[in-house]
């Protein structure tokens, strides 16, 4: 099988159902889909057994974004690994243009454009749009944990995602840090589009919990060896970057990769 689609879950079953639903109906097969249950302890367990054509494990605890995305990575038998987050819709045939362009980009990791926040708008015709226009660009080196697809032979060269809950959020920069230091070659590519509602389940868990921030940022900089001055020049490039890859791809194609949906109108995303 070329992909399989992991999609960490922890209660939110409506985002759940839409996410599988939008998938399935844009060109992935439900044999592809592996679904892991963090311990939900709303109706999720019952709607993931009645799906007889989708994959499902249920975890009795939460095992966090990291040990869930390596769960499904070690049981996936794939050459691709597709780490997805459950609060998001995809354009048309978003798995095989995602992985087709990361394959013409000589990319090992690689994720899709973002359309974020307020589903107010047409996403079936701005996705399609935005696909004729953006396909093609590449915003190398980096990649985000929304949806990361990931060749199984990163897994083999440089090890799984953290597992580590202090990290609280941030498995995904981590594992950034960790193949740009290796040398793998990763990028974002605008052959595809998500709709993404922004981090619904870190959301629940810090409304329930009174929590502001899930992890340890200054713990998560230390795992990845980052002092003071290390930590700003990382900040300074994300920023860098971001801004100008957005004027760029707006010149050329009058999209950004990352825009952002606030009260009725679009406006490009700064940050990475």
């Amino acid at each position: 099988m070329r992909y399989t689609v992991v999609i960490p879950v922890l209660d939110q079953l409506h985002y759940t159902q839409q996410c599988v639903q939008s998938l399935l109906e844009h060109g992935t097969p439900a044999e592809a889909i592996l679904v892991i249950d963090n311990g939900s302890s709303d109706p999720t367990p019952a709607w993931l057994a009645a799906q007889r054509a989708i994959h499902s494990v249920r975890n009795a605890v939460n095992l966090g974004c990291g040990g869930a995305w390596t769960q499904g990575a070690l049981l996936a038998e794939s050459d691709w690994v597709v780490l997805l987050n459950n609060d998001v819709i995809v354009s048309a045939d978003a798995m095989k243009a995602l992985l087709d362009a990361g394959e013409r980009h000589g990319l090992d990791v690689v994720s899709p454009a973002l359309a974020e926040g307020a589903l107010d708008y047409d996403f079936e015709a701005h996705a399609a749009a935005f696909v004729r226009a953006m396909a093609g660009t590449l915003r190398p080196g980096w990649f985000h944990g929304v949806c990361f697809a990931v060749r199984q032979k990163v897994f083999e060269s440089i090890g799984f995602p953290d597992t580590d809950r202090r990290l609280g959020g941030r498995e995904d920069v981590e594992y950034l840090v960790r193949c740009r230091r290796n040398g793998i070659p990763v990028g974002t590519v605008g052959d595809a589009l998500l709709h993404h509602f922004g981090s619904i389940t870190q959301k629940a868990i810090k409304l329930e919990t009174g929590q502001k921030d899930l992890g340890d940022r200054d713990y998560f900089y230390a795992r990845v060896g980052m002092n003071w001055w290390a930590r700003k020049r990382f900040k300074a490039e994300r920023s860098r970057l971001a801004r100008e890859w957005v004027q760029a791809e707006r010149a050329a194609h009058g999209y950004a990769m990352h825009m952002l949906r606030e009260g009725g109108a679009w406006r490009d995303a700064l940050y990475l």
